[in-house]
């Protein structure tokens, strides 16, 4: 089995080597330029790092006419946005920085890409900058590195003869312009509507790289080659986004919370749990705020305050208040990175409904009186789900319950008789023939004499 699957990837490999080799004959032989189209979309993450890097390397490679990468991003981390400048400052291909559609964004650590590209270029309704250096207190860090960024900044638009002193207020300022400022202060070289509209300008022109090298650009007719982010990666770097982190926090600490009042539900506890650590990697990316992490823990804090003493509501507007105010300082707002409003209404609904009506209903089940909850002890049902140590399903009076085993395992279909409850898990055993009630009594076995 060993040697054939590495006869059949070794087959696979020499297949790929084969097409690969026939499309740069087929290249060769039209004479057509090739453009790699690349996005840079959300936050510049090590996920959409990589890709872009990796697409680069591919056009220097295959020697295509250029790379075209559009921009759409509030920022995201400096180590990544880092990875793709010295992609680009590298490349002996000329990389294109198009800040597209209308009413994207090149922020934060957006601006520095688009200031890496030698081609810089902006659709109408677009911006570029807000690119301070932001910390996890919020404010700005410390001056050297502040200092160290503008300089950056300041280089990058110096290589490629733009206007210095623009590019380094993105930094110092934060400052934030429109693409027709930018194109008539001399930050970038090119307004265009529409793709074609920019290889139609570009096409002829002389272009100076990074390393010094001027190069000819020849897109007029040529083949877009799309580069794709992948499915499995594009899910990934989807899930870092702040809208998302903001909601996976919100929805993981409300079923961890319900699996710490009502034990027994595995699958939201777990739930709950890989919902907090994704947003808590995203924190990790986002440019996000102490002050925020802080007002999100008091809105908890005051949530969990008020189910301890119901009926004012004092703790519970506390706690959407806090939600409210959280979410809107959660993260640095000036890099573009922000909770949408209609996310931020739509979860404080959502929690004040969950604790206000899910999770006080369960804590009343948790706290109902033996007495109330004593016809469920010692009455019989039917298992409609395998029961173990680890859980299972129990009809009893018309309703199902988790329920557990701690004897044999017991096979759905099972007469069953309650025994003990915790909370709303109950402990169950299966009823054996002789001790089944009428309804459920076994058969008397063939040749025996009637009763």
């Amino acid at each position: 089995m060993q040697r054939r699957w590495r006869v059949g990837a070794t087959a696979a490999i020499a297949a790929a080597a084969l097409l690969t080799g026939l499309a740069g004959v087929a290249r060769a032989q039209t004479g057509q330029p090739v453009i790699a189209s690349v996005e840079l979309t959300g936050v510049v993450d090590p996920i959409i790092a990589d890709h872009i890097t990796s697409v680069i390397q591919r056009a220097n490679g295959d020697h295509d006419a250029a790379v075209l990468l559009t921009i759409d991003t509030p920022g995201g981390l400096g180590s990544s946005m880092d990875q793709i400048d010295e992609a680009i400052l590298n490349s002996s291909v000329p990389v294109i920085g198009y800040v597209a559609p209308s009413g994207a964004r090149a922020a934060s650590a957006g601006a520095f890409v688009l200031m890496s590209c030698p081609v810089a270029a902006m659709a109408p309704g677009t911006n570029v900058g807000a690119s301070t250096p932001i910390g996890l207190s919020g404010g700005d860090l410390a001056n050297k590195v502040t200092n160290d960024a503008a300089a950056s900044m300041r280089k990058l638009a110096q290589t490629y003869g733009r206007n210095p002193d623009v590019a380094e207020s993105f930094v110092t300022s934060a400052t934030s312009i429109t693409a027709q400022e930018a194109y008539d202060q001399g930050v970038i070289e090119y307004l265009a509507a529409s793709r074609d509209d920019l290889l139609a300008q570009v096409d002829g022109e002389m272009v100076t790289l990074a390393n010094g090298t001027t190069v000819t650009m020849r897109t007029a007719g040529a083949a877009i080659e799309e580069e794709p982010l992948g499915g499995f990666f594009g899910f990934l770097h989807t899930l870092l986004d702040p809208d998302l982190a903001f909601i996976f926090f919100w929805l993981g600490l409300g079923l961890v919370i319900l699996e710490l009042i009502v034990p027994g539900h595995i699958f939201s506890g777990t739930l709950g749990t890989i919902l907090l650590i994704l947003a808590f990697v995203s924190f990790g990316v986002l440019p996000v705020r102490i002050i925020g992490i802080a007002l999100l823990v008091l809105s908890v804090v005051a949530f969990i305050l008020e189910l301890k003493a119901p009926g004012f509501g004092v703790w519970g507007v506390t706690a959407i208040i806090a939600l409210l105010l959280g979410g809107w300082f959660l993260y640095d707002r000036a890099g573009g990175v922000e909770v949408s409003p209609g996310v931020l209404v739509g979860v404080a609904v959502f929690a004040g409904l969950f604790f206000g009506l899910v999770v006080v209903k369960a804590l009343s089940l948790r706290h109902t009186p033996p007495a109330q909850l004593r016809p469920i002890v010692g009455a019989d049902g039917i298992a409609i789900a395998p029961i173990g140590p680890n859980g299972g399903l129990v009809r009893v009076s018309a309703e199902e319950w988790q329920a557990v085993s701690h004897g044999n395992r017991i096979r759905e279909g099972t007469p069953i008789h309650v025994t003990s409850i915790d909370g709303l898990v109950l402990t169950v055993e299966a009823i054996t023939g002789e001790h089944a009630p009428a309804g459920q009594r076994a058969p008397a076995s063939e040749g025996g004499n009637p009763a």
